[in-house]
């Protein structure tokens, strides 16, 4: 009998038997020519993540939504994804995730040179890859500490180490509290239960923080923040970025990226990033809208 969890920045199964994959289908390519903009290339040593000409629909309605996406992350790059409201930005990210709403039709992700469409949601989260949804959801009854240290351990019993005992665990993430600016008592509390929206948004860089992901999809991390809590947000952001590691931020404001520095910015529009550029795209939506980029 399985037993399993799923929650927006990590799934964790227990099961007596081999995982079932999905099953992906086939499907013909439109006659609409795909736009594929990518960063420009380099030595295929580093490269984390290439999405390559992905389409998918919503699993209950069929109606399709990514169109043609195509991507490519290296290992220390931020890059940025913009767009209108219904452009397709959140579905991306949660067919990355593998969030069972969604249905893969065409198209290939690769994931530190795995087939992540033949990994499930959890076995995503145990090599890497880390998400953070704009509304994060309760989990009554688990405590964030218990939580995190399932987690944790899950990612090391992946990695072939040992796993950390409640005291061990203690002292691995309390000094990273200081991270997100909240105080040791929020360890004991229950997974956003009763926390305000910065509250919420701090928590899911915490669990990036204790994770350690190497691929970390944040979408809209700076929806319904105040100044203070934003810079704090972005601060613990930038306190886990490392050489090794990549993030991909979905957002509609230049000011996120004024405090996380991009090293790409991308627009999509109608399931398709249709340019790639740097910072002065998102100064240039600010100033004129999207009219100056269609």
């Amino acid at each position: 009998m399985a037993m399993a969890l799923f929650s927006p920045t990590f799934s964790f199964r227990i099961s007596t038997s081999a995982p079932q994959r999905r099953r992906r289908r086939c499907f013909v390519q439109s006659s609409q020519a795909t736009v594929a903009i990518e960063a420009p290339s380099s030595s295929t040593t580093d490269l984390l993540l290439q999405v390559k000409d992905l389409s998918a629909v919503i699993a209950e309605s069929k109606q399709t939504i990514l169109k043609g996406v195509n991507l490519t992350v290296r290992h220390g790059e931020v890059h940025a994804v913009m767009g209108k409201n219904g452009s397709g930005k959140s579905t991306f990210a949660k067919v990355l995730a593998g969030h069972p709403d969604y249905e893969v039709t065409g198209g290939s992700i690769m994931y530190k040179g795995l087939d992540l469409l033949e990994m499930e949601p959890e076995e995503r989260a145990i090599a890497g890859l880390f998400m953070s949804f704009q509304s994060p959801v309760e989990i009554p009854g688990v405590s964030n500490i218990d939580f995190l240290n399932m987690a944790y351990n899950a990612r090391r019993r992946k990695l072939g180490l040992p796993e950390l005992g409640p005291i061990e665990f203690y002292g691995y993430v309390a000094p990273k509290l200081e991270l997100v600016n909240m105080k040791t008592d929020f360890l004991n509390r229950n997974v956003n239960e009763g926390f305000s929206g910065g509250e919420k948004k701090r928590n899911e860089i915490l669990q990036l923080a204790v994770l350690g992901a190497e691929f970390a999809i944040l979408d809209e991390i700076d929806s319904g923040l105040d100044v203070d809590a934003l810079q704090d947000v972005a601060k613990a952001v930038n306190g886990v970025l490392t050489s090794k590691n990549s993030v991909l931020m979905i957002t509609h404001y230049l000011r996120l990226l004024e405090f996380i520095k991009p090293t790409y910015i991308h627009i999509m529009e109608n399931g398709r990033i249709v340019k790639t550029g740097d910072i002065s795209l998102a100064e240039t939506l600010e100033r004129e809208g999207y009219k100056a980029i269609s």
